[in-house]
């Protein structure tokens, strides 16, 4: 079944007794969209000050996919992402201070600094990694998936994915594994509609590069508005309770768009004119936004919830920049698994 896209909803009050999701998962969501867009505009804003080094890679626009299917699992359940994982990692719960810390080299960074902008991970958290390598984490889900099934546990592995890493070996692959052992895992494709600098649509044979090629697996076509958290939410919600219940991995499209090029490096002027002033019509966060209003939540709520998150935003800026390097003596640290670092034989 194809899920529609669908559009913000009317400019109308809507009655609260027949929202299946509810006020408090709402502000929930609206809270994890706003802060994951102040986090990641910092972010470029300190880049530009010089305190980011190297690239990273944002996710401004594409909130409302990390934030539905976050705000859908429960403790325990696991995320696998990718180098554009900033999102990802601040929607399951890691404080902003850790994350901007550690894009910034600090040692109150997650990973005191060592993993920088593309290797965020956090187990505590269920952020079981951030991975550069284009599609090489999808196996990797497959096997936490695999553990699960195995131990009897009730884990759910989630797995996210740009367009282009559908044209990957490592996505038929575990798709594949994933369909024929029926492993408790979800496959992501965040479709922004460019794989890096090309457009997917120039080098894919079909429209909808993930969801089109489901059948070919035994599984459902499934696309949804990723620009929707709603939408996101009940697609997640309805995929989970499927992979508890012991039927087997689902793939879902969410169709969204970055407002950034793929990098910092990146200029985006690939892009047709008019592209990207057309996406921001459907921003994630005016979508929600209007949304909460529409179902009687008041201004003043709204507005206290994105002073907060400012201000938290703020507290962490001053903070990162207030922490040291990692000191030298952690370089040779975490390289082998005893701790080590001297070259076994």
């Amino acid at each position: 079944m194809t899920k529609g896209l669908g559009h913000a909803q009317p400019a109308i009050a809507l009655d609260p007794r027949n929202d299946d999701i509810g006020e408090t998962m709402r502000l929930t969501m609206y809270r994890m969209q706003v802060e994951i867009r102040e986090s990641e505009q910092r972010a470029y804003d300190l880049f530009l000050q010089n305190l980011v080094k190297g690239t990273s890679h944002l996710s401004l626009g594409q909130e409302a996919v990390a934030v539905g299917f976050a705000a859908a699992m429960k403790p325990g359940d696991l995320s696998f992402c990718t180098y554009r994982g900033h999102a990802h990692t601040l929607a399951r719960g890691v404080p902003i201070e850790k994350v901007l810390g550690e894009l910034m080299q600090r040692d109150n960074g997650l990973m005191r600094g060592k993993g920088g902008s593309m290797h965020l991970t956090s187990v505590e958290h269920g952020v079981m990694g951030s991975y550069a390598i284009v599609g090489a984490h999808l196996p990797i889900a497959c096997g936490a998936a695999w553990r699960a099934q195995y131990k009897g546990a009730k884990d759910v592995s989630v797995c996210f994915f740009g367009d282009g890493t559908t044209n990957i070996g490592a996505f038929h692959e575990a798709l594949n594994f994933a369909s024929v052992w029926k492993l408790p895992v979800i496959f992501v494709c965040e479709n922004n509609l460019y794989m890096e600098y090309t457009p997917i649509s120039e080098v894919t044979a079909v429209e909808h590069p993930a969801a089109d090629r489901a059948a070919s697996y035994g599984l459902e076509r499934i696309v949804i508005d990723g620009q929707d958290a709603d939408a996101v939410y009940r697609a997640a919600t309805a995929a989970y309770e499927k992979a508890r219940a012991g039927g087997g991995p689902s793939l879902i499209e969410c169709m969204t768009y970055r407002y950034s090029g793929h990098s910092r490096a990146d200029p985006a002027k690939y892009r047709p004119e008019g592209e990207l002033d057309a996406w921001k019509k459907r921003d994630p966060i005016k979508i929600y936004r209007e949304r909460l209003i529409q179902f009687g939540i008041a201004e003043t709520v709204i507005a206290k919830i994105e002073a907060d998150v400012k201000r938290r935003v703020d507290e962490a800026t001053e903070k990162c920049k207030a922490a040291p390097p990692p000191s030298l003596d952690i370089l040779t640290t975490d390289v082998y698994a005893d701790g080590g670092w001297a070259w076994r034989n």
